[in-house]
Protein backbone atom coordinates (compact mmCIF):
# COMPACT_ATOMS: atom_id res chain seq x y z
CA UNK A 1 0.00 0.00 0.00
CA UNK A 2 1.49 3.29 -0.69
CA UNK A 3 2.58 5.33 2.21
CA UNK A 4 0.03 7.77 3.41
CA UNK A 5 1.09 11.66 3.51
CA UNK A 6 0.40 14.62 6.04
CA UNK A 7 1.12 17.96 3.77
CA UNK A 8 1.81 20.46 6.22
CA UNK A 9 1.76 23.73 4.57
CA UNK A 10 -0.63 23.85 1.44
CA UNK A 11 0.78 26.84 -0.79
CA UNK A 12 1.69 27.09 -4.01
CA UNK A 13 4.53 24.95 -4.38
CA UNK A 14 2.64 22.48 -2.38
CA UNK A 15 -0.17 22.84 -5.10
CA UNK A 16 1.92 23.33 -8.05
CA UNK A 17 4.95 20.73 -7.66
CA UNK A 18 4.41 18.45 -4.81
CA UNK A 19 1.09 17.56 -5.52
CA UNK A 20 1.49 16.58 -8.79
CA UNK A 21 4.57 14.33 -7.76
CA UNK A 22 2.65 12.60 -4.47
CA UNK A 23 0.06 11.63 -7.35
CA UNK A 24 2.34 10.19 -9.34
CA UNK A 25 4.47 8.43 -7.26
CA UNK A 26 4.15 4.62 -6.93
CA UNK A 27 4.92 5.16 -3.27
CA UNK A 28 2.63 7.49 -1.70
CA UNK A 29 -0.86 9.24 -1.61
CA UNK A 30 -2.02 12.32 0.11
CA UNK A 31 -3.92 11.36 3.25
CA UNK A 32 -4.23 14.72 4.91
CA UNK A 33 -3.07 18.42 5.24
CA UNK A 34 -3.17 21.27 7.44
CA UNK A 35 -2.50 25.47 6.92
CA UNK A 36 -2.23 27.66 9.42
CA UNK A 37 -5.44 29.49 7.43
CA UNK A 38 -8.08 27.22 7.65
CA UNK A 39 -9.20 27.93 4.15
CA UNK A 40 -6.45 27.43 2.00
CA UNK A 41 -5.87 24.25 3.68
CA UNK A 42 -9.64 23.46 2.39
CA UNK A 43 -9.30 25.03 -1.27
CA UNK A 44 -6.11 22.54 -0.99
CA UNK A 45 -7.62 19.38 0.44
CA UNK A 46 -10.42 19.70 -2.29
CA UNK A 47 -7.99 19.78 -4.83
CA UNK A 48 -5.75 16.78 -3.84
CA UNK A 49 -8.47 14.84 -3.07
CA UNK A 50 -8.53 14.87 0.84
CA UNK A 51 -10.87 14.91 3.63
CA UNK A 52 -9.21 15.19 6.88
CA UNK A 53 -7.25 18.37 7.72
CA UNK A 54 -6.04 19.06 11.19
CA UNK A 55 -6.37 22.51 13.33
CA UNK A 56 -2.88 22.56 14.02
CA UNK A 57 0.81 21.13 13.13
CA UNK A 58 1.43 18.82 15.95
CA UNK A 59 -1.59 16.54 15.19
CA UNK A 60 0.03 15.78 11.82
CA UNK A 61 2.45 14.22 13.27
CA UNK A 62 0.53 12.97 16.37
CA UNK A 63 -2.05 10.91 13.65
CA UNK A 64 -1.07 7.45 13.71
CA UNK A 65 -2.32 6.84 10.20
CA UNK A 66 0.14 9.21 9.16
CA UNK A 67 3.28 7.45 7.30
CA UNK A 68 5.65 10.48 6.95
CA UNK A 69 4.93 14.50 7.28
CA UNK A 70 5.61 16.61 3.50
CA UNK A 71 6.45 20.00 5.02
CA UNK A 72 6.45 22.61 3.26
CA UNK A 73 7.27 25.75 5.41
CA UNK A 74 8.61 29.18 6.00
CA UNK A 75 12.30 28.11 6.33
CA UNK A 76 12.19 29.12 9.41
CA UNK A 77 9.83 27.07 10.89
CA UNK A 78 11.93 23.71 9.77
CA UNK A 79 13.58 22.79 13.03
CA UNK A 80 10.01 22.89 14.79
CA UNK A 81 8.79 20.53 12.25
CA UNK A 82 12.01 18.38 13.05
CA UNK A 83 11.48 18.73 16.85
CA UNK A 84 8.29 17.19 15.96
CA UNK A 85 9.26 14.46 14.16
CA UNK A 86 11.82 13.37 17.05
CA UNK A 87 9.07 13.50 19.95
CA UNK A 88 6.73 11.40 17.98
CA UNK A 89 8.69 9.20 16.33
CA UNK A 90 7.41 9.93 12.57
CA UNK A 91 8.95 10.17 9.25
CA UNK A 92 9.51 13.79 7.69
CA UNK A 93 10.54 15.19 4.61
CA UNK A 94 10.78 19.35 4.29
CA UNK A 95 11.72 21.82 1.74
CA UNK A 96 15.44 23.45 1.45
CA UNK A 97 17.05 25.28 2.81
CA UNK A 98 17.73 23.49 6.07
CA UNK A 99 17.18 26.26 7.71
CA UNK A 100 16.99 30.00 8.41
CA UNK A 101 20.27 30.33 9.94
CA UNK A 102 23.42 28.29 10.80
CA UNK A 103 22.66 27.79 14.72
CA UNK A 104 18.93 26.35 13.08
CA UNK A 105 20.86 24.29 10.95
CA UNK A 106 23.62 22.52 13.11
CA UNK A 107 20.71 21.98 15.88
CA UNK A 108 18.66 19.89 12.50
CA UNK A 109 21.73 18.24 12.37
CA UNK A 110 22.52 17.13 15.97
CA UNK A 111 18.51 15.98 16.11
CA UNK A 112 18.91 13.82 13.09
CA UNK A 113 21.96 11.93 14.26
CA UNK A 114 20.87 11.36 17.41
CA UNK A 115 17.98 10.01 15.94
CA UNK A 116 19.06 7.26 13.24
CA UNK A 117 16.30 5.10 13.14
CA UNK A 118 14.34 7.98 11.85
CA UNK A 119 14.01 8.82 7.91
CA UNK A 120 14.36 12.76 7.88
CA UNK A 121 15.08 14.58 4.50
CA UNK A 122 15.11 17.58 3.16
CA UNK A 123 13.43 18.47 -0.54
CA UNK A 124 16.31 19.56 -2.87
CA UNK A 125 15.94 18.07 -6.28
CA UNK A 126 19.14 19.33 -7.68
CA UNK A 127 20.80 16.33 -5.45
CA UNK A 128 19.05 14.11 -8.01
CA UNK A 129 19.48 15.13 -11.10
CA UNK A 130 20.94 12.96 -14.11
CA UNK A 131 23.51 15.60 -14.67
CA UNK A 132 25.48 14.91 -11.64
CA UNK A 133 26.65 11.31 -12.17
CA UNK A 134 26.79 12.28 -15.81
CA UNK A 135 29.36 14.86 -15.25
CA UNK A 136 31.81 12.82 -12.86
CA UNK A 137 31.72 10.08 -15.25
CA UNK A 138 32.78 12.48 -17.99
CA UNK A 139 35.46 14.40 -16.00
CA UNK A 140 36.70 10.78 -15.68
CA UNK A 141 37.97 11.39 -19.07
CA UNK A 142 39.76 14.87 -18.90
CA UNK A 143 42.78 14.08 -16.96
CA UNK A 144 43.86 15.55 -14.01
CA UNK A 145 41.51 18.47 -13.19
CA UNK A 146 42.43 21.87 -11.71
CA UNK A 147 39.40 24.43 -12.19
CA UNK A 148 35.76 25.33 -12.47
CA UNK A 149 33.53 27.89 -13.48
CA UNK A 150 29.69 27.65 -12.37
CA UNK A 151 27.23 30.91 -13.41
CA UNK A 152 23.43 30.98 -12.94
CA UNK A 153 21.99 34.20 -13.48
CA UNK A 154 18.95 36.13 -15.07
CA UNK A 155 16.41 38.66 -15.53
CA UNK A 156 13.93 39.64 -12.35
CA UNK A 157 10.82 38.64 -12.91
CA UNK A 158 8.09 41.04 -10.95
CA UNK A 159 5.13 38.99 -11.55
CA UNK A 160 6.88 35.76 -10.25
CA UNK A 161 4.14 33.85 -8.61
CA UNK A 162 6.23 33.10 -5.48
CA UNK A 163 7.34 36.80 -5.20
CA UNK A 164 5.04 38.32 -2.95
CA UNK A 165 5.12 35.48 -0.40
CA UNK A 166 5.87 36.82 3.33
CA UNK A 167 8.14 35.20 4.24
CA UNK A 168 10.39 35.77 0.99
CA UNK A 169 9.44 39.89 1.51
CA UNK A 170 10.65 39.87 4.38
CA UNK A 171 13.38 36.66 4.91
CA UNK A 172 14.29 35.60 8.48
CA UNK A 173 16.86 33.09 5.98
CA UNK A 174 20.46 34.26 5.83
CA UNK A 175 20.67 35.93 2.30
CA UNK A 176 17.09 35.43 1.28
CA UNK A 177 16.88 34.55 -2.55
CA UNK A 178 21.00 33.72 -2.40
CA UNK A 179 19.95 30.73 0.45
CA UNK A 180 16.53 30.02 -1.18
CA UNK A 181 17.47 30.01 -4.72
CA UNK A 182 21.21 29.39 -4.05
CA UNK A 183 21.04 25.86 -2.59
CA UNK A 184 19.98 24.84 -5.83
CA UNK A 185 23.24 25.84 -7.82
CA UNK A 186 25.23 24.48 -4.78
CA UNK A 187 23.70 21.23 -4.78
CA UNK A 188 24.77 20.10 -8.70
CA UNK A 189 27.90 22.13 -8.00
CA UNK A 190 28.77 20.36 -5.02
CA UNK A 191 27.23 16.84 -6.19
CA UNK A 192 29.90 16.94 -8.76
CA UNK A 193 33.51 18.25 -7.58
CA UNK A 194 32.62 17.71 -3.04
CA UNK A 195 32.55 19.89 -0.72
CA UNK A 196 33.86 23.74 -0.58
CA UNK A 197 36.73 24.65 1.49
CA UNK A 198 36.31 28.67 1.57
CA UNK A 199 34.95 31.44 0.02
CA UNK A 200 36.02 34.78 -0.92
CA UNK A 201 32.90 36.22 -2.08
CA UNK A 202 30.77 40.19 -3.16
CA UNK A 203 27.48 40.25 -2.29
CA UNK A 204 24.97 42.89 -3.59
CA UNK A 205 21.09 43.53 -3.08
CA UNK A 206 19.60 45.14 -6.76
CA UNK A 207 16.14 44.96 -5.72
CA UNK A 208 14.14 45.71 -2.81
CA UNK A 209 11.87 43.21 -3.40
CA UNK A 210 14.02 40.83 -3.08
CA UNK A 211 14.21 41.71 1.18
CA UNK A 212 18.30 40.79 0.94
CA UNK A 213 21.60 40.52 -1.07
CA UNK A 214 20.02 39.40 -4.34
CA UNK A 215 23.64 38.53 -6.14
CA UNK A 216 26.33 36.82 -5.17
CA UNK A 217 30.45 37.01 -7.17
CA UNK A 218 32.79 34.34 -5.98
CA UNK A 219 36.32 32.49 -6.17
CA UNK A 220 35.60 28.94 -3.88
CA UNK A 221 38.88 26.49 -3.18
CA UNK A 222 37.36 23.46 -2.59
CA UNK A 223 38.35 20.44 -0.18
CA UNK A 224 40.34 18.70 -3.03
CA UNK A 225 41.95 22.03 -3.84
CA UNK A 226 40.23 22.68 -6.86
CA UNK A 227 39.82 26.62 -7.83
CA UNK A 228 36.58 28.15 -9.37
CA UNK A 229 34.50 30.85 -9.67
CA UNK A 230 30.54 30.36 -8.66
CA UNK A 231 28.17 33.60 -9.65
CA UNK A 232 24.14 33.59 -9.19
CA UNK A 233 21.59 36.07 -8.98
CA UNK A 234 18.56 36.71 -10.99
CA UNK A 235 17.79 40.04 -10.33
CA UNK A 236 18.99 42.19 -13.12
CA UNK A 237 16.98 43.69 -15.57
CA UNK A 238 16.50 42.65 -19.08
CA UNK A 239 19.20 39.76 -19.38
CA UNK A 240 19.24 36.21 -21.13
CA UNK A 241 18.77 33.26 -18.18
CA UNK A 242 21.93 31.72 -18.47
CA UNK A 243 23.00 28.78 -16.33
CA UNK A 244 26.54 27.33 -17.39
CA UNK A 245 28.76 24.82 -15.77
CA UNK A 246 32.00 23.60 -17.15
CA UNK A 247 34.98 21.21 -15.76
CA UNK A 248 38.64 22.03 -16.95
CA UNK A 249 41.59 19.85 -16.38
CA UNK A 250 44.74 19.07 -18.03
CA UNK A 251 43.24 17.18 -20.55
CA UNK A 252 40.09 18.51 -21.69
CA UNK A 253 36.69 19.98 -20.37
CA UNK A 254 33.53 18.93 -19.40
CA UNK A 255 30.60 21.82 -20.25
CA UNK A 256 26.73 21.58 -18.67
CA UNK A 257 24.64 24.46 -20.27
CA UNK A 258 21.37 24.16 -18.02
CA UNK A 259 19.91 27.69 -19.73
CA UNK A 260 16.21 27.02 -20.31
CA UNK A 261 15.96 26.30 -23.83
CA UNK A 262 18.99 24.09 -23.92
CA UNK A 263 19.17 20.48 -24.32
CA UNK A 264 19.75 18.09 -21.35
CA UNK A 265 23.33 17.78 -22.88
CA UNK A 266 27.22 17.66 -21.81
CA UNK A 267 29.88 18.31 -24.25
CA UNK A 268 32.87 16.62 -23.63
CA UNK A 269 36.11 18.36 -25.03
CA UNK A 270 39.09 15.39 -24.53
CA UNK A 271 42.86 15.89 -25.13
CA UNK A 272 45.60 18.43 -24.63
CA UNK A 273 47.62 16.99 -22.25
CA UNK A 274 50.70 16.84 -24.52
CA UNK A 275 51.00 17.86 -27.96
CA UNK A 276 50.58 14.82 -29.77
CA UNK A 277 47.56 13.53 -27.78
CA UNK A 278 44.35 12.50 -29.19
CA UNK A 279 41.57 15.46 -29.45
CA UNK A 280 37.48 15.03 -29.73
CA UNK A 281 34.37 16.91 -29.04
CA UNK A 282 31.71 14.64 -27.80
CA UNK A 283 28.04 15.40 -27.14
CA UNK A 284 26.71 13.23 -24.61
CA UNK A 285 22.82 13.42 -23.84
CA UNK A 286 21.20 13.43 -20.66
CA UNK A 287 17.81 11.47 -21.24
CA UNK A 288 15.01 11.61 -19.12
CA UNK A 289 16.32 14.98 -16.59
CA UNK A 290 13.24 15.03 -14.09
CA UNK A 291 13.51 18.59 -12.80
CA UNK A 292 9.94 18.21 -10.09
CA UNK A 293 9.94 16.76 -6.69
CA UNK A 294 9.28 13.33 -8.39
CA UNK A 295 12.70 12.58 -7.91
CA UNK A 296 13.32 13.35 -4.35
CA UNK A 297 10.13 11.56 -3.78
CA UNK A 298 11.09 7.97 -5.68
CA UNK A 299 14.13 7.79 -3.63
CA UNK A 300 12.71 8.73 -0.14
CA UNK A 301 9.39 5.96 -1.08
CA UNK A 302 12.64 3.56 -1.93
CA UNK A 303 14.00 3.97 1.60
CA UNK A 304 10.69 4.07 3.55
CA UNK A 305 10.18 0.54 1.80
CA UNK A 306 13.83 -1.34 1.98
CA UNK A 307 14.58 0.48 5.51
CA UNK A 308 18.10 1.24 3.19
CA UNK A 309 18.75 5.41 3.91
CA UNK A 310 21.31 5.42 1.20
CA UNK A 311 19.01 6.62 -1.44
CA UNK A 312 18.42 9.50 -0.02
CA UNK A 313 21.26 11.86 -1.17
CA UNK A 314 19.98 15.41 0.47
CA UNK A 315 20.22 14.65 4.08
CA UNK A 316 20.56 17.00 6.66
CA UNK A 317 24.31 16.92 6.74
CA UNK A 318 24.62 17.56 2.85
CA UNK A 319 22.15 20.19 2.72
CA UNK A 320 23.68 21.95 5.88
CA UNK A 321 26.83 22.25 3.45
CA UNK A 322 25.40 23.99 0.89
CA UNK A 323 23.53 26.69 3.27
CA UNK A 324 26.83 26.97 5.22
CA UNK A 325 28.59 28.04 1.43
CA UNK A 326 26.23 31.08 1.45
CA UNK A 327 27.13 31.64 4.98
CA UNK A 328 30.48 32.09 4.05
CA UNK A 329 29.98 33.82 1.05
CA UNK A 330 27.98 36.55 3.24
CA UNK A 331 30.34 36.98 5.53
CA UNK A 332 33.23 37.12 3.08
CA UNK A 333 31.25 39.89 1.52
CA UNK A 334 30.65 41.61 4.95
CA UNK A 335 34.80 41.44 4.91
CA UNK A 336 35.50 43.02 1.88
CA UNK A 337 35.51 39.63 0.30
CA UNK A 338 37.87 38.64 2.66
CA UNK A 339 38.75 34.21 3.09
CA UNK A 340 36.20 32.54 4.79
CA UNK A 341 36.35 29.15 5.67
CA UNK A 342 33.33 27.26 5.14
CA UNK A 343 31.74 26.11 8.61
CA UNK A 344 31.43 22.44 9.09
Amino acid sequence: MPFKVAIVGTGIFATDAHLPALLKSEYFTPYSCFNRTRAKAEKFAKVAGISKIYNSMEEAFEDPEVDIVDALLPVQYNLAAVRLAVKHKKSLCFEKPVAANMKQAKEIVRLTKENPNLIIAIGENWSYLKAVPAMKEAISKIGKIYSFTYQSTGQFHFDGKYLNTSWRLHPEHIGGYLSDGGVHQLALLTGVLGKVKKVNAHTKQVRQLSGDDDILYSLLEMDSGLIGTFTYGSAFGNAEKRGMFEVMGDNGSVSFDFGPGHLEHLTLRVGGSTSHSESYTKEIDIEGEDRTPLSEFTALGKALTTGDKSTIVATPEVVYHHLAVIDAALKSSAKDGESVLVMQ
